[in-house]
């Protein structure tokens, strides 16, 4: 298949710039996965279309205040003296070593290694520097931070949220309030992503009591979202994409419950294509019990789902493999291309019922 049949158009007046008032107010498209079905809903219907014994299982990753801005400090040499130079905008998106990170840097040409990187609070004082250790392609920078027991504690007082590039901010706050409290999840607890989850930011603490009084057993796994989020597919066709790692955690409880409910065949559904793309890994390496590692799956039309019988997610960008992912969950075994045909179909529905798209949009869910 080629990336470009996953194409559809947007009008750019759908993309959400903003969280609903009410966080849980989103409207949410229904989709057969058999039939491809659509019925218009809300997201606060969840609780009264699961069933009792149903598993649903969350991303607990929280987001880093990840953006950050910078001076250069020139070369890391023992006899120069260096002086701030420019503005650079630095965006963390993964932990790799003790202190190091992979990194989106911009303007980049002038970021190169050796180069040191001086990051101020408000008051004009550096209380983080980091030394440029390599350079990738598009932008993508290693960067080695100076130790410092505090560095999330600091990331916390100078980081802004890493919002995506099609949620548009003044640049001189390049988020706000809102932004902070709601490109979060209510049950964010393990720090990590550079992302937010976002099919998780519908979720209430009301409506989580809810779906428990409901019967619906709730658990979580970890997954921190790292670059490929923040990347564009370049290749030209499926078998040529390959995703950017990223860390993962299945806890005890969790691959308890999901050895359980696969062996009682009950229905497992996953809140976000990271809990979807963490769980299809596991069954993927035949390794259900609890454990960490990383994963760079590609879930794309063809795939066999071993796990997740239930999906709930966002609206996807264009030719996105989020998209693909969609259309692999859609897909019936035997014939990988129905899957892509109702994908757009849902997609084209939702366009002309006004649906919001992308990380502050509206929801689907797809069982």
């Amino acid at each position: 298949m080629l990336v470009s049949e996953f194409h559809f158009d947007l009008p750019e007046e759908l993309i959400a710039q903003h969280p609903p008032p009410i966080r849980g107010a989103s409207r949410m498209l229904r989709v057969d996965r058999t039939t491809g079905v659509c019925i218009d809903d809300h997201f606060r219907s969840l609780p009264s279309l699961l069933t009792p014994g149903d598993l649903l299982i969350l991303n607990d990753s929280r987001v880093l205040p990840a953006r950050l801005f910078a001076t250069r400090a020139g070369l890391h040499t023992q006899h120069n003296s260096p002086e701030p130079t420019g503005r650079i905008e630095v965006l963390l998106t993964q932990q790799i070593a003790p202190h190091e990170w992979t990194a989106l840097v911009r303007p980049s040409r002038k970021v190169q290694p050796g180069e040191v990187l001086n990051f101020a609070d408000q008051t004009g004082a550096t209380i983080l520097t980091a030394e440029v250790l390599s350079a990738g392609e598009f932008g993508e920078r290693t960067l080695r931070f100076a130790p410092d027991p505090r560095f999330i504690e600091h990331l916390d007082r100078i980081g802004h949220m890493p919002l995506p590039p099609y949620i548009h901010r003044d640049q001189s706050v390049p988020d706000t309030p809102e932004d902070k409290a709601r490109y979060q999840t209510v049950y964010a607890a393990n720090p990590g992503s550079a992302a937010a989850p976002t099919a998780g930011l519908h979720f209430t603490p009301e409506i989580i009591a809810e779906l428990k009084e409901r019967g619906v057993q709730v658990e979580t796994i970890t997954l921190h979202v790292g670059l490929g989020t923040f990347q564009p597919v370049r290749a030209e066709r499926l078998e040529d994409i390959k995703l950017h790692t990223e860390h993962y955690t299945l806890p005890p409880a969790t691959a308890a419950a999901i050895n359980i409910a696969l062996a009682e065949n009950r229905r497992i559904i996953a809140a976000g294509t990271t809990t979807t793309r963490t769980l299809e890994h596991c069954a993927a390496i035949n390794k259900l019990q609890p454990h960490s590692g990383s994963t760079n799956i590609f879930l794309s039309p063809g795939h066999r789902f071993r796990i997740v019988s239930g999906l709930l997610t966002n609206f996807h960008l264009p030719q996105s493999t989020l998209l693909m992912l969609v259309s692999a969950f859609l897909a019936p075994p035997d014939s990988p291309a129905t899957g892509r045909e109702l994908a757009l179909a849902a997609y084209a529905h939702a366009v002309h019922e006004r649906y919001r798209f992308f990380s502050y949009g509206d929801c689907m869910l797809i069982l």
